[in-house]
């Protein structure tokens, strides 16, 4: 009988045993999840900076476009402003076109803007000298 309860009682330290051992080996689980929330949510706000960026300087660059062809052309648009510049010789006039693009950003980060209290909106401006014609 007490040999019985000797052979018990060992067998229960073995098995608790390999237990703690597995539960060491399991150390790092809980870690690695609770780092990488935080880190997904870092990585995807950088990619969502560096797409706003790349879409602006696209938008700025069709901006720039939109004007230098309006300005060579003649046929502005209903958004265009255009500054007509004073020029101490007569012959000088000189007129520059602002083109407007107004465009919104995809959004990686589901509220994000909203909390930093942005808009998913760019506004860019394409400037031009307008051509004379005659």
């Amino acid at each position: 009988m007490i040999k019985r309860l000797r052979d018990g009682a060992m067998i229960k330290r073995l098995r608790d045993g390999a237990m703690n051992k597995r539960l060491r080996e399991e150390d790092g689980n809980v870690e690695s999840a609770l780092v990488l929330i935080p880190l997904l949510l870092l990585f995807l706000m950088a990619i969502e900076v560096i797409v706003a960026t790349n879409l602006r300087n696209a938008d700025l660059s069709l901006a720039q476009a939109d004007a230098t062809v309006r300005a060579i052309s003649g046929q502005f648009a209903s958004s265009d402003q255009i500054i007509e510049l004073d020029s101490p010789d007569p012959f000088a006039h000189m007129k520059v076109l602002i083109s407007r693009r107004k465009d919104t950003l995809p959004q990686l980060v589901p509220g994000l803007l909203a909390l930093l209290g942005g808009k998913a909106i760019v506004e860019v401006n394409g400037a031009a000298v307008v051509e004379n014609l005659n």
